[in-house]
């Protein structure tokens, strides 16, 4: 190959890696909380929200603050869904039910700007035979607060401002990893969130891949060209 068309096809890969590090470093996250059940196996990411769901009594629920793509991005609470350990002193009850709470408010890099997170805590809740997580929730932790969709904005006060704001790929992380949680059951959950930007697995959007595929097939041109002058 010519010294022009290598330098041709060094110039393609060095256009697409420029495109694939712009894509990654515009990915957008959300700040919001999500909701998780427990079990014996861990923490899984809920499928409905805290006021459709009708724990059992012996349920554990785990909502956790943080800034996440998406659901496989999202941060699982820090304490054990132990639900022994939360309502040991909570005693079963006749015509009610306990469900152990964990909140977990997020590390400092999740925190809107000038907020502090409180620690994580947990709570048994003892509640109504057919109550929902979400009043659940409310028994153990007021205030609550929800925007006018019906997202669960804040858990006891915190965040005292924002709901579910968008927030820039450099601008926070998701502390530790593995969480929208609605009070209606539709918030922005990771997934919706994701679709205003790249593919929910945090993959390159079509715009980016169009733009590998242009650059590309301007490299090919390149070398085509090159070899047609030295011919």
């Amino acid at each position: 190959m010519s010294r022009v068309a290598r330098a041709a096809a060094l110039l393609a890969v060095g256009a697409v890696l420029a495109v694939l590090g712009a894509g990654t470093a515009q990915a957008a996250g959300y700040r919001y909380w999500s909701f998780w059940e427990g079990s014996a196996n861990g923490w899984s990411y809920a499928t409905q929200g805290p006021s459709l769901v009708r724990p059992e009594d012996g349920s554990v629920q785990g909502f956790r603050f943080s800034v996440s793509a998406d659901s496989q991005d999202a941060s699982k609470p820090r304490r054990a869904p132990d639900f022994a350990k939360i309502c040991a002193d909570t005693p079963a009850k006749d015509g009610s039910k306990r469900v152990a709470v964990v909140i977990d408010p997020g590390t400092a890099a999740d925190a809107p700007d000038g907020e502090t997170p409180p620690a994580p805590r947990t709570a048994c809740a003892r509640v109504a035979e057919d109550a929902s997580g979400a009043e659940a929730l409310a028994a153990v932790a007021e205030p609550l607060r929800y925007d006018a969709s019906a997202m669960l904005c804040a858990i006891s006060g915190y965040p005292a401002t924002g709901c579910g704001e968008q927030v820039s790929g450099d601008g926070g992380g998701n502390g530790e990893g593995d969480g929208g949680t609605e009070g209606g059951g539709a918030a922005p959950t990771p997934a919706s969130a994701a679709s205003s930007g790249g593919h929910a697995d945090g993959g390159p959007s079509a715009g980016v891949l169009v733009g590998i595929g242009a650059v590309l097939l301007l490299g090919v041109a390149a070398v085509a060209q090159a070899r047609r002058r030295r011919g």
